[in-house]
C-alpha cells in the first residue's frame, strides 16, 4: 500500500466517482471526479497532501457553485415545441380546389383550409403539394 503514489489513488478515487456518476447521473459526482483528477496533478507535481486535498476542495466546490445553478437554470427551461397554428407553417399540404391570390382549398394536417397564394401571379391546380408559409386566421398562405 505503501509504494503506491498519492496521484494513483486520487485517480482510482476519481474513476470511482466517475462509474457512481454513470450509475446515479447525478452531476455533482462528476464535478468531484474533476477535482480528484486536479488533486492528482497536484499529487504528480510532488505537493503534499494538505495541497492535494486543498486542491480537491477548492476545484469540486468550485464547480459545484459555478455548473450546478447553471444546469439547473436549463434543466427548468421548456423546449420550444410550436403548437396550433404555427405547428402548421412549414408542413406540405395537398391541393383539393385550385389555389390562387383569390383562393382556393387545401388538405393540410389532415383538414380542410381555405388557402391562397402567396406569390399574386401563381396558382395552383388540384393534386399539387404546396408548402404552407403562413396562417392568416383561417387562411393558409401557400407556395
Amino acid at each position: 500500500m505503501n509504494d503506491i503514489d498519492a496521484w494513483v489513488w486520487w485517480l482510482v478515487g476519481a474513476a470511482a466517482l466517475g462509474i457512481a456518476l454513470v450509475v446515479t447521473a447525478m452531476p455533482e459526482l462528476g464535478m468531484l471526479a474533476v477535482g480528484a483528477v486536479v488533486a492528482a496533478v497536484v499529487a504528480g507535481l510532488g505537493f503534499d497532501a494538505v495541497a492535494q486535498v486543498l486542491a480537491f476542495v477548492v476545484v469540486s466546490v468550485a464547480l459545484i457553485a459555478v455548473v450546478r445553478p447553471i444546469a439547473a437554470r436549463h434543466g427548468r427551461q421548456r423546449p420550444q415545441l410550436a403548437t396550433g397554428i404555427d405547428a402548421l407553417k412549414g408542413k406540405q399540404a395537398v391541393v383539393l380546389e385550385r389555389v390562387d391570390s383569390a383562393g382556393g382549398r387545401i388538405k393540410l394536417a389532415g383538414e380542410v383550409w381555405s388557402a391562397r397564394s402567396l406569390d399574386t401571379g401563381r396558382a395552383y391546380e388540384v393534386g399539387q403539394e404546396v408548402d404552407v408559409v403562413d396562417i392568416e386566421g383561417a387562411t393558409a398562405i401557400v407556395i
